[in-house]
C-alpha cells in the first residue's frame, strides 16, 4: 500500500450483498463514483456480479431482511447470470483508479463503508491494496447530526448500489451545508 502520498480523490462505493458476513454472503452489485473533495463526479462504474442462481437463491432466502425488498430480490435472481465475474470487476475498478488517481491510494467513502471494506478485503485483495487505510464513513456524521443536533437526512431506502452511492454523497453534502450555515 502506498501511504506517503495524500489521496486527492474519494472513491464512493456501495455493494449490495445477500447479507453482512463476507465469509458466507455474496456480492450482488457494485457502484463506484469517484469525486474530488468538492464532490464533483469524475467517473463512475456500475456492475452486477455474476452468481450461481441456486447459491444466490439460498443466500437471499436465508436472510429475512430481503423479504422487505421482494422486487430487488427478484431482480437480483433474474439477472444473476448477466453480471461480471468478481475478478473482472476488481480489474475494472483498479483500472478506473489508475486512470484517475495514478500513483495514489484512494480514500474509500460511503455509508457504513466498513461493511463494504470487509467484502473488498475478502473478495478483491488487489483492490484493497489500492485503498488508503482510512475511510470516509458518512455514518459517523449521521450519528453526530442525529444525536447531537436532531438533524436527519431523508433518503430513500431503495437498496440499489448506484442510488445508495448518490444518496451517501448528498447526505454528506447536506450535513456539511448545515455546518457552514451555522
Amino acid at each position: 500500500m502506498i501511504t506517503d502520498i495524500k489521496p486527492s480523490k474519494l472513491m464512493w462505493l456501495d455493494l449490495e450483498m445477500t447479507g453482512l458476513n463476507p465469509a458466507t454472503d455474496l456480492i450482488l452489485e457494485i457502484a463506484v463514483i469517484i469525486t474530488d473533495y468538492d464532490f464533483t463526479e469524475i467517473s463512475r462504474y456500475i456492475s452486477k456480479v455474476k452468481n450461481t442462481r441456486s447459491q444466490l437463491q439460498e443466500r437471499l432466502d436465508s436472510n429475512v431482511w430481503w423479504n422487505d425488498y421482494p422486487e430487488n430480490k427478484k431482480l437480483f435472481l433474474d439477472q444473476s447470470s448477466q453480471g461480471q465475474s468478481l475478478a473482472k470487476i476488481e480489474q475494472d475498478v483498479i483500472e478506473l483508479i489508475d486512470q484517475i488517481a495514478a500513483d495514489e491510494v484512494i480514500f474509500l467513502a460511503g455509508n457504513s463503508i466498513h461493511s463494504d471494506r470487509k467484502f473488498i478485503a475478502r473478495y478483491w485483495p488487489a483492490l484493497d491494496q489500492r485503498l488508503h487505510y482510512r475511510m470516509l464513513d458518512v455514518s459517523a456524521f449521521k450519528i453526530l447530526m442525529n444525536q447531537k443536533y436532531q438533524i436527519e437526512f431523508s433518503k430513500v431506502n431503495n437498496h440499489r448500489a448506484i442510488l445508495d452511492v448518490v444518496d451517501s454523497i448528498n447526505e454528506l453534502k447536506y450535513y456539511l451545508n448545515w455546518f457552514f450555515k451555522q
